[in-house]
């Protein structure tokens, strides 16, 4: 059921953790700022916003997106050749790995993560190919104090070659690198951030990209990281949304991860990818 504070769009939840689906809005038409004021609010309340049978070009996709901040370059990926903003995302019937084929939080690597990601369903299997979302807000708060007191204090040193998330690269990498080395990126991050927005407090760690506490040893690090990368992604913490064509997810890289399934092989899928410019994790 809606809730009752949307009065220009139609929001319902889709899990108790996290995301909800918004329907009432054609996003290929120019929004009032009424309108997309109610949208935020909703991406800002339940973390990933989905919208299904919409109609988007590249240029329509660009001019909603640019309402959520402002586009930026993926590394790694070329962008689409008349918007390189655009990352397409293609998974070809013969290709095994799955892009980002593990929980993660966008980019982490980098100085100044994404603030968020939209993806749109330009093409997708009939069946397969789902996305998982976990609520980081609800991670942290479902550790021990004494945990949280630790990991409050600390910081975490996160690459851009760790070898699960290369491997889910490489076959995207064959036919749309941008030549950039894949392992050159660095960035350290409190373990802890407090969302720029809301004010609450995520876990900012991911399988993909955290390697080890700037304060520990890769040795020391490795069995903590471990346990709360399997505490963050509990179940009751994630919801799962199944793609169609036409759909749209934005989801807060700041407070979320995502994982994408690779249960569709010997069929074809392609995203087409924007992720917003953030601000250095506090």
């Amino acid at each position: 059921m809606s809730d009752a504070n949307y009065k220009s769009i139609e929001v319902s939840p889709i899990s108790g953790a996290l995301g909800a689906l918004i329907t009432g809005v054609e996003l290929k038409e120019p929004l009032q700022d009424p309108v997309f004021e109610e949208i935020y609010n909703a991406f800002l309340e339940y973390k990933v916003i989905f919208f299904n049978d919409q109609e988007l070009n590249p240029e329509t996709q660009l001019r909603f997106g640019k309402m959520f901040g402002q586009p930026i370059i993926y590394p790694f990926v070329r962008g689409l050749k008349d918007f390189p903003e655009i990352t397409p995302i293609l998974k070809k019937e013969t290709d095994l790995n799955n892009f980002g084929g593990v929980w993660h939080s966008d980019t982490t690597y980098q100085e100044q993560p994404p603030k968020a990601t939209m993806l749109y369903a330009v093409e997708v299997p009939e069946f397969g190919g789902d996305t998982e979302f976990a609520n980081q807000c609800m991670a942290l708060d479902h550790l021990s104090e004494g945990m949280r007191k630790f990991l409050n204090e600390q910081k975490v040193i996160n690459i851009s070659g760790k070898g699960k998330v290369v491997a889910s690269r490489s076959d995207v990498m064959k036919h749309s690198s941008s030549g950039k080395v894949v392992d050159e990126l660095r960035a350290t991050h409190p373990v802890v951030r407090t969302h720029p927005e809301t004010k609450e407090q995520a876990l900012f760690i991911n399988e993909a990209h955290s390697l080890q506490f700037a304060s520990l040893s890769l040795e020391e690090s490795t069995p903590l990281l471990e346990f709360l990368f399997k505490h963050q992604i509990k179940s009751e913490f994630t919801c799962r949304f199944k793609w169609k064509k036409g759909s749209v997810a934005i989801w807060d890289n700041r407070c979320t991860l995502h994982n994408p399934i690779n249960d569709y092989h010997g069929k074809r899928r392609l995203m087409h990818r924007i992720t917003f410019a953030g601000d250095r994790p506090v």
